[in-house]
């Protein structure tokens, strides 16, 4: 088996994050109760609990960006970020930072998209063309 990550994290609306989840983003639904709901987001379990969000601050520096910490997120082959990106654009997300490359041609060369859930929580979503570079340096 391979291992499998496990996030948990408060959202304001059950009922929400599931349209954002599962409408927009495309994570299937797993197993909820009345207080919360957990996902398949790309082969890793997310548990979403009603309560207050984590608190954030732009503070964390990528190249010219100052970008949301703490955050989550997930690596995509170039292909499936490019469909998500696409999707997200299409429900009208509005990015923190909209999909662009960083580092391009340098070693680590990533698409990345950041933007924040219903509930304000800050997510970033990472595209490779060549996944063995996801720890080059």
């Amino acid at each position: 088996m391979r291992s499998v990550f496990h996030l948990a994290i408060h959202v304001h609306d059950l009922d929400a994050a599931r349209e954002f989840y599962s409408g927009v983003m495309g994570a299937e639904e797993g197993r909820s109760t009345d207080t919360w709901v957990d996902f398949d987001f790309f082969g890793h379990q997310l548990s979403l609990h009603l309560g207050t969000p984590f608190v954030t601050s732009n503070t964390g520096r990528v190249g010219e960006h100052m970008v949301p910490m703490p955050h989550f997120g997930i690596v995509l082959g170039l292909d499936d970020w490019k469909v998500l990106a696409a999707r997200l654009d299409a429900a009208g997300v509005d990015f923190v930072i909209p999909p662009s490359v960083r580092f391009q041609g340098g070693p680590g060369e990533q698409w990345t998209m950041f933007f924040r859930d219903l509930s304000g929580n800050p997510i970033e979503v990472k595209g490779f063309a060549d996944t063995t570079g996801i720890f080059a340096s």
